[in-house]
């Protein structure tokens, strides 16, 4: 195992799990060094066992119907084949000895690592897809990091890329839409001698211009797996931080979200650190809008304090070239961040949408499944210590076909519907929750839940369900009716993802340092360890299997960490067996049903990877790494296709006191070429499928 590079300076302070406190600083504006938002006096999941539908009752329940009942989001289970549990790569199993598992994840494991490198298993291939910079539109320039432009940046793929969607093109052999998000902006990596204090103009235009989305065509070379960027395609589009969108939604036009340059409350520019995301049934993608508190400065209002909103001046300075940053210049610019954005990528023409039904927070991720009868089910989570994860239950059907009139039916799908939060409880006394992390009697954290409604609105208008708040406070402060009706804390729910194959929906929830610390919630049956550095993964199932339930009953999948220690907890599979994981973050599924995880911030001294895990049958809880990412660098928008793995390497050498001049990773291009997030590629170099 290669050492990792020196550090070039010290961290300020202690930083939650593996992060560097430049990562800290420029990603979410060292919110884990502030006051937790949340303090709300919440019931806790121990609080609330009295009188609780149980779990067991739920699932017997949910017995009585198959899978299939689950409609479109859901398909039949087939069997998982029987097998012995095999070692992981350091834990028995050398490198040289045929890789078991379940299907998918037959591949020898990564070991843990610190190398400056992507490593992925052996007998598999890999290249970069598409870097910061590189030009995607007509006329951009190709990158020169010492002569940058906002107008060359905003015609190249764009800075620090999180979620990623490969798109079908029919018509086109051998091509798919690939679709990004650029989720933020580290300033001492892009600029050679740049002055933190005093950016100048230039450089926050191409900041501005750096963040957004990206949509590029991209070209599948079939001898050698490569993927390689199409430019000027005219599916190819840059979307920023100045792009026009339109609000929609009970909150578009009301008196909370209109400013000086648009009163009508419906036209905002720009979408902001932009995280993971999802792909709709009607082919739109979905973003969430995560950490934008950030980029806002001298607020001194309660309810922006919920938010994170700070009372002086920002990392980036914004607010000096453009008042809209200001709060207290333009005091409801704030609150048009903070929403789930669509994006039609087949139409570069068309206007992006951010829906306040789905409510205002820091969304991680928006994912969708169809009921029955062809209605959307969103599932999205805050991320942030203690707060809530939620669901959209639509109204309207989706429609098929392609014509204009069916396209504008389906844009339209998410802003009639209710939005709910969730409130858990255990079925466990509270004396079995120690915050040890130690399996209460019953031998697992389990209990149930039900969705609670916030808001609702039809064609007709909106109404809300929290007393105290009209239907456009609730979009608009959602955190704040969270709290009022009494939504369970959970540790930074980020990523929720159905599963195609089962249905049932899977949290991944990352940490949270602060967990049963004097004045902060302790630990309870869903959060079930004090000072959690290394998170856990909830899997839910709602009741009958049907996306729009009320109910549901949930346990823990995963209980993350060293597998010596005796907290972790692996779905019951022998922990000696599988490969240590901290911080899961993004979640996909593989076609054979198997749950992968890419990681932010590793607590265990190692650097951030992908995971897959078997979620069903005798290897349920077999949990195998398949690759990691360089120094300093953040494993994100994982796709998992037949052939091939796609991951956005991000802020690759972010480690605290690097820059330009001093970098600390030398990844993608070699010594002496500035380090640059990108998407790369994995895949079989004998060409078969992934993990078979």
């Amino acid at each position: 195992m290669r050492k990792l590079l020196p550090l070039i300076g010290t961290p300020s302070g202690s930083h939650p799990g593996g992060r560097s406190a430049m990562t800290c600083r420029f990603r979410c504006g060292d919110a884990c060094f502030h006051e937790v938002p949340n303090t709300s006096s919440n019931e806790y999941v121990g609080d609330v066992i009295a009188g609780a539908l149980s779990r067991r009752s739920m699932m017997r329940a949910a017995a009585v119907v198959t899978v299939a009942a689950a409609g479109a989001g859901a398909v039949g289970v087939a069997g998982a084949p029987s097998a012995q549990a095999a070692p992981v790569a350091g834990k028995g199993q050398g490198h040289g000895s045929a890789p078991k598992g379940a299907r998918g994840l037959r591949f020898t494991p990564v070991a843990p690592n610190t190398e400056d490198a992507v490593v992925v298993p052996e007998g598999y291939r890999q290249d970069v897809v598409i870097r910061w910079g590189e030009p995607i539109l007509r006329g951009a320039p190709a990158f020169d990091p010492e002569k940058q432009t906002a107008k060359a940046q905003a015609g190249q793929f764009g800075y620090n890329n999180d979620f990623l969607a490969l798109l079908p093109l029919h018509g086109e052999r051998g091509r798919q839409l690939l679709v990004a998000n650029h989720e933020y902006t580290d300033e001492v990596l892009m600029f050679r001698g740049y002055d933190p204090e005093n950016p100048t103009r230039e450089q926050v235009e191409i900041a501005w211009a750096a963040h957004g989305l990206s949509a590029v065509v991209v070209e599948e070379d079939r001898r050698s797996g490569r993927l390689t960027p199409v430019p000027r395609h005219h599916l190819n589009r840059r979307v920023t931080a100045t792009t026009e969108f339109r609000l929609t939604g009970p909150a578009a036009g009301s008196d909370l979200v209109k400013t000086s340059a648009d009163r009508t409350g419906t036209k905002v520019l720009g979408t902001l650190n932009n995280c993971s995301g999802g792909t709709t049934p009607w082919g739109t993608t979905l973003h969430g809008e995560e950490n934008f508190n950030q980029y806002f400065a001298n607020s001194s209002r309660a309810t922006d304090k919920r938010y994170g909103v700070g009372t002086g001046a920002t990392e980036r300075k914004w607010e000096r070239f453009d008042k809209r940053f200001d709060v207290a210049q333009e005091p409801n610019e704030v609150h048009r961040f903070g929403y789930v954005v669509e994006l039609d990528p087949y139409d570069p023409t068309s206007t992006p949408r951010k829906h306040t039904l789905l409510g205002r927070f820091k969304h991680e991720a928006a994912t969708v499944r169809l009921t029955q009868d062809g209605r959307p089910v969103v599932y999205t989570g805050d991320d942030e210590r203690f707060d809530y994860f939620y669901k959209f239950v639509g109204s309207k059907r989706m429609k098929r076909g392609s014509s204009r009139s069916v396209r504008e039916h389906n844009l339209s799908l998410l802003d009639e519907g209710t939005l709910y939060v969730a409130k858990l409880t255990g079925d466990s006394p509270a004396t079995d929750i120690d915050g040890s992390g130690k399996l209460p009697a019953d031998g697992e954290f389990d209990g149930s839940g039900r969705w609670i409604p916030l808001v609702t609105a039809t064609a007709d208008g909106a109404v809300s369900h929290v007393e105290g708040m009209t239907a456009e406070e609730v979009c608009v402060f959602t955190r704040l009716a969270g709290d009022k009706v009494g939504a369970t804390k959970m540790d930074r729910p980020e990523d929720i993802e159905p599963s195609p194959h089962t249905g049932k929906v899977y949290v991944a929830l990352t940490n949270n340092s602060n967990r049963g610390k004097s004045g902060y919630a302790g630990p309870d049956e869903a959060n079930p360890r004090s000072s959690n550095k290394h998170g856990h993964v909830l899997e839910l199932t709602e009741r009958f299997n049907r996306p729009e339930s009320t109910t549901f009953a949930w346990s823990l999948f995963l209980v993350a960490g060293d597998p010596e220690d005796p907290s972790t907890y692996f779905a019951g599979f022998p922990k000696d067996a599988v490969s240590p994981i901290s911080c899961p973050d993004n979640v996909a599924f593989d076609d054979h049903g198997n749950l992968w995880l890419s990681t932010d911030g590793n607590a265990l001294g190692n650097h951030d990877g992908l995971f897959g895990v078997a979620t069903k049958g005798d290897r349920r809880g077999e949990l195998k790494q398949f690759l990691t990412v360089p120094n300093g660098a953040e494993t994100c928008g994982p796709v998992i296709q037949d052939r091939r793995v796609l991951v956005a390497v991000q802020h690759p050498g972010e480690i605290d006191g690097a820059s330009v001049e001093k970098p600390a990773s030398t990844w993608p291009d070699g010594p002496g070429k500035i380090v640059r997030p990108a998407v790369v590629a994995v895949w079989r170099a004998d060409g078969r499928d992934i993990g078979v």
